[in-house]
């Protein structure tokens, strides 16, 4: 990171002929949204009038500009570890990760100036640091028009979804696939942030409310976290913002057609930032304003929402900071660590929706039926909510896990997200736990992979050798959430999943059928037990009794000429502490 002092001399001359107050292009017309150059000018003027303002250039993004952050501290102090130090909160903004949803951006321009200028704000600076990337998805941004967002109310102009590379940023969090990604994890990991801000907006169902609300699911959160999550920051959001005239809802994620049937929790796997968050034990957050409020409205709306955050991190600052402290003691200590959740169907809550009522009419389009929301008939009701999730799948922890070097892109993954690991000083062959993958499915092109999901596999203890400069990676450390949860590969979002280990899956070698006839043959002879099987997979198959492709595979799998690293996935897991040679 490079900070920005080249052209305060010069911003400073230009600020002679800025109103004082800094006005934003949204203030001018409340219909236009910053573009990325004209929101980084405007924290570098911010800058040169408030030495509490601090802009950094961090890596490259797709598109070939830096991203930046903007660090508000009331003391001047811009190291994070000094500040944890001084036992101050950290927060995260995030800007623009889909810019065709910008109200984040202009919010927090406005936000940055009244936090440095209006005395209100004051106090509530002593506890905490602001962190903002002012603008993510550069490339997105500079993909700048008015109508991608069809459905949407306002700006005239905004981004779009996709950046430089085309790439849903909010899916990349753990592949790691853009530069913006690589850099993000840099930034989160070198602030480690508290709470985290992912400005969003929504579109679906219509209903009252301007700002719906996607936090990290408590109970993935953990059980230190996770219930003053649900039970005292949740609902302190909700009113502190209807005492605002902003009231919202959780976001609306309808199972039915239509809100009134009820809305489940959504499932933030750690591809989604909120997902990501918690495995860093960070109190995450998706603001989702309706996107068919005019722009305005949403503007505010997120202004709102994060100024209430403010407040509410500060009252809390002492708690979440111990909280924290002991939601990352407790996963270090746990024996198992859940990989997959799902929805409890049996156990719903209630919550009070304000919606307008459904209707349906002849489409002038199709001439079927369609939807429409009559804002004339609003109501009021309470609806089923459901936000209870078990573990699907558990995993037990092992003491490490032994990563060949040759899956380098993954070891840069995990180093850029704070996972401290070592390497073998000189080759080693330890008695390991190694999954075979004995059956999973693939998703079509998504995202730039084809994600593989619903995997099962087999697990053998054997001796297997490992090199010198392979990684060893211990999981008694504060990553363990992430190192787990990337590294076993029946998870949501492991590194399995996302195709980085998807070598293991094609076959090497083979067979001429008509040579291995005698060696198949004559291994029969010698393995009665296998012809045995042969025989009854015959007589339950006629399929495979009609192929002889299909049998002389069947003998070549139970013969020492197979290969034994296909579909066995390389990494180890060290169960019992010993000793391993690493580099000092």
């Amino acid at each position: 990171m490079r900070y920005l002092t080249a052209l305060f001399l010069f911003l400073s001359f230009q600020m002679l002929a800025q109103p004082a107050r800094f006005s934003t292009p949204f203030e001018k017309n409340n219909q236009t949204t910053a573009t990325y150059r004209e929101a980084v000018d405007f924290y570098l003027q911010l800058a040169v009038a408030y030495p509490e303002l601090q802009i950094g250039e961090w890596g490259m993004t797709d598109a070939g500009f830096p991203l930046h952050t903007i660090v508000l501290s009331k003391n001047k102090v811009f190291d994070p570890q000094e500040l944890r130090r001084q036992n101050k909160r950290i927060l995260l903004v995030n800007n623009a990760i889909h810019p065709g949803e910008p109200e984040g951006v202009d919010a927090t321009m406005m936000l940055m100036r009244d936090l440095l200028q209006k005395p209100e704000f004051q106090p509530v600076l002593e506890k905490i640091v602001v962190v903002v990337i002012p603008f993510y998805n550069i490339g997105g941004g500079l993909n700048r028009g008015c109508c991608s967002r069809a459905n949407q109310d306002g700006p005239l102009e905004y981004g779009f979804r996709g950046n430089a590379k085309n790439l849903d940023l909010n899916r990349d969090f753990i592949k790691n696939d853009s530069k913006n990604a690589q850099t993000f994890a840099r930034i989160f990991n070198h602030w480690k942030p508290d709470v985290f801000i992912d400005n969003h907006t929504s579109n679906g169902a219509d209903y009252t409310y301007t700002m719906t609300l996607l936090a990290t699911q408590p109970d993935k959160l953990g059980p230190v976290l996770g219930p003053y999550l649900r039970n005292e920051m949740l609902p302190r959001l909700y009113a502190g913002m209807a005492a605002r005239n902003q009231e919202m809802c959780p976001y609306v994620n309808v199972w039915g057609s239509t809100p009134e049937t009820g809305i489940p929790g959504f499932y933030d796997s750690p591809r989604y930032g909120s997902g990501y968050g918690a495995l860093h034990h960070c109190l995450s957050f998706v603001p989702e304003t309706h996107m068919l409020k005019p722009f305005p409205q949403r503007v505010q709306a997120t202004y709102d929402f994060m100024e209430v955050m403010l407040k509410t991190l500060s009252e809390d600052a002492e708690k979440i900071g111990q909280l924290r402290q002991a939601a990352i003691a407790q996963a270090m200590a746990q024996t198992s660590v859940p990989l997959d959740w799902k929805l409890e169907k049996s156990r719903a809550d209630s919550i009070v929706f304000k919606g307008y009522a459904a209707k349906y009419k002849p489409s002038e389009v199709t001439g079927l039926d369609r939807l429409w929301y009559d804002r004339s008939e609003p109501w009021v009701k309470k609806i089923p909510y459901w936000n209870t999730f078990v573990p699907k799948l558990e995993v037990e922890k092992p003491v490490a896990y032994i990563l060949p070097q040759a899956y380098s892109e993954v070891a840069e993954r995990l180093k850029s997200n704070g996972v401290l690991m070592s390497r073998l000083s000189e080759d080693v062959e330890p008695k390991v736990e190694m999954y075979r993958i004995k059956k999973y499915e693939t998703r079509n092109a998504y995202e730039g992979h084809y994600l593989h999901y619903n995997v099962e596999v087999e697990k053998s203890t054997q001796p297997w050798r490992f090199h010198k400069g392979d990684y060893v990676i211990f999981t008694a450390q504060p990553a363990v959430r992430f190192i787990v949860e990337t590294l076993e590969p029946q998870g949501v979002d492991s590194y399995f999943a996302w195709n980085f280990f998807d070598g293991i899956l094609g076959q090497k070698e083979g067979f001429s059928d008509y040579v291995f006839e005698d060696i198949a043959a004559a291994f029969l002879k010698e393995n009665p037990k296998v012809r045995e099987e042969l025989e009854a997979r015959r007589q339950a198959d006629p399929e495979f009794a009609k192929s002889k492709w299909a049998q002389l595979g069947f003998v070549y799998e139970r013969t020492p000429y197979f290969e034994p690293t296909w579909n066995l996935y390389p990494v180890g897991r060290l169960v019992k502490m010993v000793k391993l040679p690493v580099e000092q």
